[in-house]
């Protein structure tokens, strides 16, 4: 008899405290599921941005010239090997460090055409102007050769997906170089911690000669 009473009053409907106490508790439930997932979309940029290693294959990304025109990796990736230089663009002024080295390289453009590779510069920092930025910093050194290539990377869309982007008062993007082959794997990295230690022209041009030996 006890368990039929018991059972006849387990189909009575719930008191007002214990919904109170149901919704208190699905409320919590609730409010830990969204923070979980605010903290799982705030940190995927970070899981992802990850910068390639020799082997791995470069994210494919597109960036536009100073004038407008949208660039791809896979674009050049399709004709040869790719020598991707990422400057420090704008920090606020016009990196000498960087004018010299594309100079250097711009002076080599020749050699990197013989053999098949095309050079991808990099120009990041602020988007406001940034175009601007650019034009100016190619000032002395328009027009590229045919083989060289400069785009802009506004508010560090490219930066960040590389995991280059140098967080500092006055920085933009650690100074880095990457060989990229046909198949877009990376055989060859320099990342920088320091605005003058660069890659010269002559230290790739060595790697890309090296590369096709062994290819033959």
């Amino acid at each position: 008899m006890q368990s039929l009473k018991n059972t006849a009053l387990s189909t009575e409907p719930p008191a007002l405290g214990e919904l109170v106490d149901w919704s208190l508790r699905m409320s919590h439930k609730k409010a830990w599921l969204i923070v979980v997932l605010t903290l799982l979309i705030g940190a995927s940029p970070l899981i992802k941005a990850e910068t390639p290693d020799l082997g791995q294959k470069a994210p494919e990304f597109t960036l536009s010239t100073p004038e407008g025109h949208p660039l791809s990796l896979s674009e050049f990736t399709a004709k040869g090997t790719v020598v991707l230089v990422v400057l420090r663009g704008f920090p606020g002024y016009q990196c000498p460090y960087c004018q010299r080295q594309v100079h250097d390289f711009l002076m080599s453009a020749d050699k990197f055409a013989a053999l098949g590779a095309q050079v991808l510069l990099v120009y990041p920092g602020p988007s406001a102007e940034l175009d601007q930025r650019a034009r100016e910093f190619l000032a002395k050194q328009n027009p590229l050769p045919a083989n060289l290539h400069l785009v802009i990377d506004p508010d560090y869309k490219f930066t960040n997906q590389y995991g280059l982007r140098w967080d500092a008062p006055q920085e933009t993007a650690y100074p880095s170089t990457f060989l990229v082959n046909r198949s877009g794997m990376v055989f060859f990295r320099k990342i920088s911690h320091s605005h003058g230690d660069r890659t010269t022209a002559s230290d790739i041009l060595t790697k890309l000669e090296n590369a096709e030996s062994n290819h033959r």
